[in-house]
């Protein structure tokens, strides 16, 4: 299996959530989706939102240590 880099990882991400958002329709993924959105100087949308990604990636990569 291929490694991901994290800005690959979050384009992984951000795939499963705009094809969920294409099944259901959801207001709230979709919101999430508008703050996920990256914008021309590569930050996402809601600045905070790379962040808390940052923080899930540690979090994952702490759990598989144990």
């Amino acid at each position: 299996m291929k490694t991901l880099t994290f800005q690959e990882a979050f384009a992984a991400m951000r795939l499963f959530l705009e094809d969920y958002y294409e099944q259901t329709h959801s207001d709230d993924v979709g919101a999430l989706l508008g703050d996920l959105q990256l914008l021309e100087d590569g930050m996402t949308a809601d600045p905070a939102v790379w962040d808390d990604w940052l923080a899930c990636v540690d979090k994952v990569e702490i759990k598989a240590a144990a």
